[in-house]
């Protein structure tokens, strides 16, 4: 049960500080201590906390307040803090469906990815996560091996867009018509029309919404 004292949005401002300063040790300690370990449900942990952290690292950035190695850094600190909460995932259960996830070539940003994907498991989902910049070629080759019941790419920056009409492309041609493809990512919540044309479906903004999105998709109950 979740203590109604903790305040993830306070958890949050200090993740932030501790990132930008770099001090992993600390971002650690407010996660797991203060924040897994207190009660709070790791759901929150990932879109209140890490997630939200991110934004306002991005926001940051973007106003000229922190570096592109601040960014990095406080990038790494959100990826180790994932990795510890992975083995405390909720887990629903099993829908039978499988969900390859993978960025599209080019694009580095994966940690919005990294969280949809943890969600996804939440759901009852057996997810494959590829990660960043995973080639066409051999993207193409683990859909063909493993034949996944949904695609789901990522991308953050418009000029990766090319990358993602390239992959969806190829992934009809292999796999037919009719297989299903979902996209999300920064870029396609800025510009929903840049998908136009691809017969895709959008995974939505957060990953809440984007585990609904993919329910509805594969038609889980």
């Amino acid at each position: 049960m979740q203590n109604a004292a903790l305040d993830l949005g306070e958890l949050q401002r200090r993740f932030v500080s501790a990132q930008l300063a770099g001090r992993r040790q600390e971002g650690l300690r407010i996660i797991v201590e203060e924040g897994l370990e207190a009660g709070a449900a790791v759901p929150d942990l990932h879109l209140k906390v890490i997630q939200a952290a991110q934004y306002e690292i991005g926001r940051l950035w973007q106003a000229n307040r922190c570096t592109i190695a601040q960014e990095h850094v406080a990038t790494a600190i959100s990826q180790l803090a994932l990795a510890r909460l992975y083995q405390h995932l909720p887990r629903a259960a099993r829908t039978g469906r499988r969900v390859l996830f993978a960025c599209v070539e080019g694009e580095l940003h994966e940690l919005g990815a990294r969280v949809a994907s943890d969600f996804l498991e939440m759901g009852g989902f057996e997810v494959q996560f590829a990660g960043a910049n995973t080639p066409v070629d051999s993207l193409i080759g683990l859909l063909e091996l493993t034949r996944p019941d949904l695609l789901a790419l990522s991308v953050s920056l418009s000029f990766h867009m090319p990358a993602l009409r390239r992959t969806v492309e190829r992934a009809r041609a292999v796999l037919g018509a009719a297989f299903p493809i979902a996209v999300g990512g920064h870029a396609v919540t800025w510009d929903p029309g840049a998908i136009a044309g691809l017969d895709v479906a959008v995974l939505g903004g957060d990953a809440a919404t984007m585990l609904a999105n993919v329910k509805r998709i594969l038609a889980v109950a």
